[in-house]
């Protein structure tokens, strides 16, 4: 059996067997309960009001079909979910969202985070760069998740597994190292939220989107010369402890004004364990700043200072793959750390995730 279409019926499946359900305009949630069902439905549809004037600046028409959430709660669960949709002929249907954990994870986090997709799939009616859509995402989770997003950064500066902005912005697809481009996706994310307001971050992707041309959508938006100035600028605020930003005199910067058919189009989000401190021994540099004339990343210092954030260096720049057909379908598979840690032998919800692409992708 195609494996799209096997998923399509334990989907179905699973939706059949679960015990109470609630429809809104927008929405038809199934849940083993009807408090939790009728709890989801109405957080859905308040997100996904609120939310698109957030981003948007307007309300969103009711899609001509509702989206179906299943629901599955539980403390044992990790907090994450999976939504899919299809952009064909510049429109977007064909929701399906599957979300689970404990049920404050569920509405305070996992809910407006996914709910955000959809308000971006209808407002772009085309996939958006893996690190903006789901930075952009994870700006709405509660506090505690951002705060673990955090702690992931640091940890993958300091330990040179962060990616250079000239190869963020070109990826159309998840590197092999997936959890560095959500947390530096987040931080970047949050940065230039901080510095124009949502609005002016879904404007800046629109221009940026339309032909590719990164360096100049980034000047003429946010100031910055080109990505690598935009990074140092980035990194400079990290180091600060990313504090919260003031937005920036028209036409500036916080570097300049000196502050801190459809086919399967899997995009996959796995969230660890708290991190843990590198290894005794391990080394890390100190960031160069790159010059005026830069748009990507330079090498590293050769003088180890410890402590300091460090980035794997780039290759040799590489031409942005082209747009994927506009005809396509795009899942979202998110994943985070189990509630405990899992018996031997047994599966984290990571593994399983990873083990969900794999099957999507055969």
């Amino acid at each position: 059996m195609d494996a799209v279409v096997y998923r399509i019926a334990l989907i179905a499946l699973a939706l059949s067997s679960m015990a109470a359900s609630r429809r809104t305009p927008n929405f038809v949630v199934s849940a083993e309960s009807d408090q939790v069902a009728q709890a989801v439905a109405t957080q859905a549809e308040k997100f996904r009001s609120e939310l698109a004037v957030e981003w948007t600046g307007q309300s969103i028409p009711n899609w001509s079909q509702p989206c179906p959430i299943r629901v599955t709660v539980g403390e044992h669960l990790g907090a994450g979910g999976a939504t899919s949709f299809v952009f064909n002929d510049g429109e977007v249907f064909g929701w399906q969202m599957n979300i689970q954990g404990p049920l404050d994870r569920v509405l305070d986090s996992v809910l407006p985070h996914e709910v955000t997709h959809t308000i971006f799939a209808t407002h772009f009616r085309r996939p958006l760069p893996r690190w903006a859509d789901e930075g952009g995402c994870s700006t709405v989770e509660h506090t505690s998740e951002r705060i673990k997003q955090q702690k992931l950064l640091i940890m993958f500066l300091r330990t040179g597994r962060g990616i250079p902005f000239s190869q963020m912005f070109a990826m159309r697809e998840y590197p092999k190292d997936i959890l560095p481009l959500y947390a530096q996706g987040h931080s970047l994310a949050s940065y230039l939220v901080g510095q124009g307001g949502k609005q002016k971050y879904l404007a800046y992707l629109a221009e940026g989107m339309s032909d590719d041309h990164w360096v100049e959508a980034t000047a003429r938006n946010y100031g910055y010369a080109n990505l690598g100035v935009l990074q140092s600028s980035w990194l400079e605020w990290v180091r600060q402890g990313s504090p919260p930003l003031r937005p920036a005199p028209e036409n500036g910067s916080l570097a300049q004004t000196g502050r801190p058919r459809p086919e399967p189009n899997l995009i996959v989000r796995a969230q660890s364990a708290d991190p843990q401190p590198p290894a005794r021994g391990s080394r890390t540099t100190a960031l160069p700043t790159p010059g005026p004339e830069s748009d990507g990343w330079v090498a590293s210092s050769p003088r180890p200072q410890p402590g300091a954030p460090v980035m794997n260096p780039a290759p040799a720049p590489v031409a942005p793959p082209q747009q994927p057909d506009a005809s396509q379908r795009q899942v979202l598979l998110e994943w985070s750390r189990p509630g405990a840690q899992p018996a031997p032998g047994q599966a984290s919800a990571y593994d399983t995730g990873i083990a969900q692409r794999d099957v999507l992708l055969r």
